[in-house]
């Protein structure tokens, strides 16, 4: 047995569940108010209230005071100034350090002032406005933006022109605009408006006008009566795609193994066009360390050969905006060479130069020129390095730094190492580079000087300030540059130097100090850091607000913990001035801090280990200047959940019962539940099993019952598991000694624990073995439990052999363990020793750091810092807390840092999926544990902006298209780029009356694709069609919609196709029209086929039209049975068939073996096929012998190969029929399959008299036969034809005539089925078999025509025969 530690996922914080309806609930019982239950995590979750674990200092009502004299301070004074700062996170429900309270009204030392205001000089923040809607909206604020365009806007002249610019602020702003810094008048120009409720400029050119005439810098201004934000100014530039200028190229004449230059030149454009090269016919050129394209757009050629001159040359320049692409008329290469003939062998050669006569050289600089250059690179931006050589053989290019490495995280190789990237460039980046090209000849090196310059970037952005009324704060506007950035000021969009004067406000430098603020205080304040390089504009309102303290969580809430867990009670406040917060319980007047209470500033209050005296109702009050307001939480204790009877370890036989108990002890008050795992998957119970409260029953043990079980023992608030294995033996063999017949258990448990030899970080454990019930103890299992983290929860320290009793543990710091000890042998695991004594190790510095450290965004303005935090024996001391570390990557920013206590830390206010560089670090009271590493996270994702563009369908097939769009651009997506998702809904079919259904179907594309299938479409549709970009927040906004058809398909099976068979002679079919048409019906195709046990017949296929639904097949044989196949077609072919079978006839009949063939008596026989319109038959017989009934004599038979087509057109309906040859023993009407399973009917009286019948028929037909020879008559075979037989009659052809009737009547004998198809009858007594339009007809001399059916493709058709009746008029054919 094998206890697992694991404890609820509420054992931490609690639990905060709603009550049952009706009171049902205990707790809900007993409270005095309508408590509300309450997640107590999703608190946690706003971003709002974080726990300031960081501050350990004095508790919330401690005054600090900042004031407005700066002193240089002594290093005695810094110590004590050290002294008296509280370092603590800002959030709600605390003093924030941009919170500068009035001057203090006792006197103090000249130090203590100086220290004071260098605290406020040091420290910087403000109230910040919590998320609730009521709260936002009540509260005025002046105006911010929130969205404007790039400060570089370059647009497409294609399409209308926007400019955004939004803000937010209560009032709602008005917006107007500058452009070239003067007002620009919206309502004179008709091709410019606003859009509603925002400041966006929306420029419509589709009524005519050049955009050109709109270009300029334009800056955007949000307005209301509390003050005034600018956008940035906003350069509007149209893109430009010039033309190449046409020029005649002369071809270049160069000598082999001289270095060239073929220059681009390309067209300015903007933005700078894409530089490929190509040959006019739209191959591109094969690039290698000796032919390159430099960054310039020049391809250089290190030395020529003479395959060069196989192609063209010709730069392409490709326009972004436009989509593009210009080319330029192609060099012509002309390569004099002492070589004439282009071996291509010589390619390869390892001295090819020297092979083709090119003489070898030194290296020598194509770009750039002379031994030394210098370049300027921005910081942040990438910087390009390049060096082409020539050179035969072609140099090899390798890159170095002067005093120092190649960056080895930022640089990389490009070009055949022709060109060196360093991306992210910062100062540490500046210096001398330079490149080395060699060959064996020699070598040659070019510096380069690098200058690292930079744009204002900010050190510390201002941020929006909220005070109080009478309190003091302060703007920064802190940036950095080179050269150094100047700060400019102004307020609500003027300079401040115009300002009116404010008493209240002082300006010094980079930073704006108010004190006493009021509420006619309030503006917005713009800071301006500028230098040659660039800009930076940043807005931050000063707003005043006197508020009376609020409570922003519901009130009554109840919370319910595990008893010994810790727990944190919170009651988020807001009020200006920032009110104070004390915790009180049960009414009692004394503050609740200290001890086992702890009280954060934001106004947790945060209960170390939960005691059953800590039960009752808590209150928190918090107060300011204008008022009060309290809140109510009552906090339950439940008793934890324990499994005290564990299943144990068992070894069962193969068909025995086994029963694994698991005994729970909880609390009453909570629900429990009890499931089981098999090898840690749910087990599903079965009939075999039994599961009771405290039991799990397995009835008949197979070996898959093999395996682990654990019992899991769960309520609201936590859980515990225990795990037992099972082992399935097979049957056993006779035992081969004395102790093998023995009976073999469990060991006993081990006993007598004993700790010796105490050191600092390790012990040595000592026990007494058990008994090991005749089966020797193979392992022993060494666990211990601490107190601090996880009491009660045993955890496995060690495993050792089981002929040691004895073990040295090595131990953790700050840790107070105790032992035990289980025994293993080949049946199971003991229980449990008695624990040892308790032993504390002596405390240490953390050795090591979390793990899983990651950082996600969770809104597109913040990023969630989470990592696994440290169990008890890494914790290596008391108060394990962690140290929080981050800053922008692409900044090099300083590091912000916190101490946090739990396990996730949220950073808000953070720029839109922007990579940070994350360190946590752990520490307890006795100090840090290493120096972490730092991990890439990501801020919060937005959704996408753009949609794709240039959407393509192509129609691949019924069912499926090909797309192609354009990607959008990095900047525009706001995240991780997941996929491009198409939606795509069926618009409508093109069969009419066919209703479809318009559901929204998706397909996705993962990845950074520009191409997919779309596949499983309905053919014969219209389609729909709209893409977007898909990242970690969701979909992006759509593209255009796009319109498209699938060609016709095969249609679905027919449906509910139905086979009836009401008698023994007809067999009903009946089916309904296909689900999916997926074109124009053109009809329905069946194939039927008679079978008997494992023989099958000659199969039948009929044509039906596309409103026949059903359909009537005419049978004769009582045995056989008929399997069908039907499905539907359109002009692409058929569709998926349905199969069904007609019913078992109740005489149907095993097969038997025929007896032993007897002598033969051979008597020639022909079967004859009646058609209903035209036929075209050959026949051929010949003897052959079978076996048939005993009561008859042994008779040789004549099989027929036939071959029948009918039609019918007035039904529309085709029957084929190819029959395999098959041996007849009798006459028979309709096809079938099998006779030699019928019933014997030689001796029925019935067929005696149908036999005398015929004889008597044939007598009479052949004395007229006789006479009519006898006279030498002719017979009108034409008589009947209204047109003469062509020569291309097809008929003629293939050696058969066509009698039937001109009105295609149905001849006498025949019926028609359902569907209008001519089916022959049972009865022989058809003028067919008298010659009217069948087979057998004579001819102009009185014979047969049988031998014109017969005179072509004799031999094709031998070997064949029917299954139809015997004729007479082919039996007399015969007999002549």
């Amino acid at each position: 047995m094998r206890r697992l530690a694991a404890r609820g996922a509420a054992g931490d914080a609690g639990e905060v569940a709603a009550p049952a309806a009706g009171g049902s609930d205990s707790a809900q019982a007993r409270s005095p108010s309508p408590w509300r239950l309450i997640d107590l995590g999703a608190i946690w979750n706003t971003g709002v209230f974080l726990p300031a674990a960081a501050w350990n200092g004095a508790s919330s009502g401690v005054e600090r005071r900042r004031l407005n004299e700066a002193k240089k301070l002594s290093s005695v004074q810094k110590v004590q100034l050290k002294r008296l700062k509280v370092t603590r996170p800002r959030g709600l429900g605390n003093r924030e350090w941009g919170r500068v309270p009035r001057m203090a009204r006792q006197p103090a030392p000249p130090w203590v002032h100086a220290a004071f205001l260098l605290c406020l000089l040091s420290l910087g923040g403000a109230i910040e406005i919590p998320m609730d809607p009521s709260i936002q909206n009540e509260l005025t604020q002046p105006p911010t933006i929130t969205k404007q365009s790039v400060k570089d806007h370059i647009v497409d002249p294609r399409d209308n022109i926007l400019i955004e610019c939004e803000a937010k602020g209560n009032p709602a702003p008005s917006f107007h605009w500058t452009r070239n810094s003067r007002f620009f008048n919206i309502a004179k120009d008709p091709r410019v408006s606003m859009r509603r409720r925002s400041g966006t400029l929306v420029i419509d050119f589709r009524s005519g006008g050049r955009p050109e005439e709109y270009e300029g810098e334009y800056q955007c201004f949000a307005r209301n009566k509390f003050g005034t934000a600018l956008s940035n100014r906003i350069r509007l530039q149209v893109s430009k795609s010039p033309l190449w200028p046409k020029e005649n190229l002369d071809p270049v004449v160069v000598q082999e193994g001289a270095p060239l230059t073929l220059q681009c030149n390309p067209p300015p454009g903007l933005p700078s066009p894409v530089i490929f090269w190509m040959s006019s016919s739209m191959e591109p050129i094969a690039q290698d360390k000796r032919v390159s394209q430099g960054h310039n757009g020049d391809l250089y050629f290190s030395n020529v050969m003479l395959q060069d001159m196989q192609t063209d040359y010709s730069c392409n320049a490709r326009f972004h905006f436009t989509h593009t692409i210009q080319q330029k008329n192609p060099f012509t290469l002309k390569v004099l060479t002492n070589h004439p003939y282009n071996d291509s062998s010589l390619r390869n050669h390892p001295d090819m130069y020297s092979a083709r006569g090119v003489a070898e050289r030194t290296p020598s600089f194509m770009y750039p020129q002379g031994t030394a250059s210098s370049q300027m690179v921005l910081r942040g931006m990438d910087l390009l390095l390049e060096c082409i050589a020539s050179g035969v053989p072609t140099p090899d290019i390798a890159w170095y730094k002067k005093g120092g490495d190649l960056p080895s995280d930022k640089a990389k190789f490009e070009n055949f190492n022709k060109a060196l990237r360093i991306t992210n460039v910062s100062e540490e980046d500046s210096g001398e580079y330079f490149c080395l090209a060699s060959n064996k000849m020699g070598s040659i090196r070019h510096t380069i000087s690098v200058r690292v310059k930079a744009a204002p970037y900010w050190l510390d952005e201002p941020k929006n300030l909220i005070l109080a009324p009478g309190e003091d704060g302060r703007l920064v506007c802190r940036a950095n540059g080179n050269p150094k950035p100047t700060v400019q000021w102004m307020v609500n969009g003027e300079p401040l130097q115009s300002a009116p004067p404010n008493p209240n406000r002082e300006v010094a430098g980079d930073t704006i100090i108010f004190r006493d603020t009021q509420i006619s205080s309030r503006a917005v304040y713009q800071c301006n850091t500028s230098n040659e390089h660039g800009y930076l504009l940043a807005n931050a309102f000063v707003s005043v607000l006197d508020v009376p303290p609020r409570m922003l969580s519901p009130r009554n809430q109840l919370i319910r913990v595990i008893l010994y867990n810790r727990t944190r009670l919170d009651c988020p406040f807001f009020g200006s001035p920032i009110p104070t917060l004390r915790w009180f319980k049960n009414g009692q007047g004394s503050n609740l801090d200290g001890g086992n209470y702890h009280v954060y500033e934001n106004g947790s209050l945060e209960i170390k280990m939960i005691r059953k005296e800590d039960q009752g109702i808590y209150t928190c009050v918090a107060t300011n200047i204008l008022g009060k307001a309290e809140n109510q939480v009552r906090l339950e204790v439940k008793d934890p959940t324990r499994i005290y009877r564990m299943p144990e370890d068992q070894v069962a036989k193969r068909g025995t019962t086994v029963q694994l108990e698991c005994r729970v002890k909880h609390d009453p008050s909570l629900k429990l539940t009890v499931s089981w795992l098999k090898d840690d998957e749910p087990l599903y119970i079965g009939n075999r099993m039994k599961k009771e409260d405290d039991s799990l029953t397995i009835f008949g043990v197979a070996e898959r019952d093999q395996g682990s079980y654990t019992c899991v023992a769960s309520t609201e608030l936590d859980q515990d598991l225990a795990k037992a294995y099972l082992t399935v033996l097979a049957d056993q063999a006779t035992p081969t000694n004395r102790l093998a017949a023995l009976p073999k258990g469990r060991p006993d448990r081990p006993r007598d624990l004993e700790l010796t030899d105490l050191a600092e970080r390790s012990v040595r454990l000592t026990w007494i073995p058990g008994d090991d019930n005749n089966s020797p103890i193979t392992d022993y299992v060494v666990q211990f439990e601490e107190d601090q983290f996880q009491p009660g929860v045993w955890h496995d320290h060690s495993k050792y052999p089981g002929s040691v009793n004895s073990a040295v543990l090595r131990l953790s710091p700050y840790v107070n363990y105790q032992f035990r000890v289980i025994a293993i042998n080949e049946v199971g695991s003991s229980h449990p020793s008695l624990p040892s004594e308790r032993y504390r190790t002596s405390g240490a510095p953390p050795e090591s750091n979390p793990g899983d450290v990651k950082g996600e965004g969770t809104r597109k303005n913040n990023m969630e810092i989470t990592w696994t935090p440290m169990n008890a024996t890494s914790a290596f001391g008391p108060n394990l807390r962690y140290i929080v570390k981050w800053r922008r990557r692409e900044t090099r920013e300083a590091w912000n840092n916190v101490t946090v206590w739990g396990s996730r830390y949220v950073v808000g206010q953070t720029p839109v999926y922007v990579p940070y560089e994350i360190r946590v670090q752990a520490e307890n009271d006795f100090g840090k544990g290493p120096e972490p590493e730092s991990v890439i996270g990501y801020s919060g994702e937005d959704y996408p902006r753009a949609a794709p563009t240039e959407v393509k369908v192509r129609v691949v097939n019924s069912t499926a298209i090909n797309l192609q769009w354009n990607r959008v651009y990095p900047d525009t997506v706001q995240g991780q780029l997941r996929e491009y998702r198409a939606y795509y809904w069926r618009e409508s079919s093109l069969l009419k009356n066919l209703w479809v259904s318009q559901k929204r179907q998706q397909a996705s594309f993962p990845g950074d694709r520009l191409r997919g299938v779309v596949s499983r479409l309905f053919p014969y549709s219209n389609y729909k069609l709209e893409m977007v970009v898909v990242n970690g927040r969701g979909d992006g906004p759509r593209s255009e919609t796009k319109e498209f058809t699938t060609p016709e398909g095969v249609p679905s099976a027919p449906r509910r196709f139905r086979v009836r068979q009401p008698n023994l002679e007809t067999i009903n079919l009946e089916w309904d029209h296909p689900e999916h048409p997926n074109g124009i019906m053109l009809g329905y195709t069946l194939k039927y086929v008679a079978f008997n046990g494992t023989k099958v017949g000659k199969q039948i296929v009929e044509n039906f039209s596309p409103n026949q639904t059903k359909f009537v097949v005419q049978r004769t044989d009582p045995v056989s049975r008929y399997r069908f196949t039907l499905s539907a077609r359109t002009q692409v072919g058929s569709g998926e068939a349905v199969t069904e079978e007609s019913p078992a006839p109740p005489n149907e009949a095993t097969p038997t073996a025929a007896p032993p063939t007897l002598p033969p008596t051979t008597v020639g026989a022909t079967g004859a096929v009646s058609s209903t319109d035209a036929t075209a038959i050959a026949a051929t017989t010949e003897a052959t012998t079978v076996p048939i009934v005993p009561t008859v004599a042994p008779t040789t038979i004549a099989t027929t190969t036939v071959a029948t087509t009918t039609t019918t057109t007035a039904a529309t309906t085709t029957t084929t029929t190819e029959s395999p040859p098959t041996t007849t023993s009798g006459t028979k009407i309709h096809e079938s399959a099998y006779t030699n399973n019928q019933a014997d009917i030689a001796t029925q009286g019935w067929f005696i008299g149908l036999m005398c019948a015929i004889a008597l028929l044939v007598l009479i037909l052949l004395i007229v036969c006789f006479i009519k020879r006898s006279r030498g008559g002719k017979y009108p075979v034409r008589e009947k034809k209204d047109v003469p037989l062509g020569p291309e009659d097809p008929k003629e052809e293939d050696g058969s005539f066509d009698y039937s009737d001109e009105d295609n009547k149905p001849l006498q004998g025949s019926q028609t089925s359902l569907d209008g198809t001519i089916k022959q009858q049972e009865s022989d007594d058809s003028l067919v078999d008298y010659g009217e339009g069948g087979e057998g007809q004579f001819n102009e001399d009185g014979s047969f025509i049988g031998q014109y059916t017969v005179k072509k493709d004799k031999d094709e058709t031998e070997g064949n025969e029917s299954s139809e009746a015997t004729s007479p008029v082919n039996a007399i054919y015969s007999l002549a």
